[in-house]
């Protein structure tokens, strides 16, 4: 499963960068598990744990999806334009929560990309397993 595998990899390395954005709020906030100091609720560290959570969340269900879709043999440019769709989703709704305040356009359009590649690989998956049935 190339196609899917090279959305795959790219969604990998978007969360690559999360955790370790995750991963420096933490030693910095020195706060091992949560989001809780002494001093109270740390906002940034709780902002990037959810933005970090939030792919984690999503991603996973969409390259699975596509991954099967993929292997009922759906068409090449519609797989490619979900994993483009998936990887541009994820970015912009990533860097929209990520800054101060956020920026609820990109959280919203963000969304409603990851979204819609969820609801057309689902659409894909059922069409094209349906028709071997």
């Amino acid at each position: 499963m190339p196609i899917t595998a090279l959305y795959a990899g790219l969604i990998a390395l978007l969360f690559l960068v999360l955790s370790a954005r995750t991963i420096g709020a933490r030693r910095t906030a020195k706060v091992e598990i949560g989001t809780a100091t002494r001093n109270g609720e740390d906002r940034e560290l709780l902002r990037r744990v959810r933005v970090h959570a939030n792919c984690a969340e999503y991603a996973p269900i969409a390259l699975l999806l596509i991954g099967l879709a993929e292997s009922l043999k759906a068409p090449s440019l519609l797989l490619h334009g979900l994993g483009a769709a998936l990887v541009i989703g994820r970015t912009i709704h990533a860097y929209g929560l990520s800054q101060t305040p956020h920026i609820m356009v990109l959280r919203v359009v963000g969304m409603v990309l990851t979204l819609t590649v969820i609801a057309i690989a689902a659409a894909t998956c059922l069409w094209f397993s349906a028709v071997r049935l």
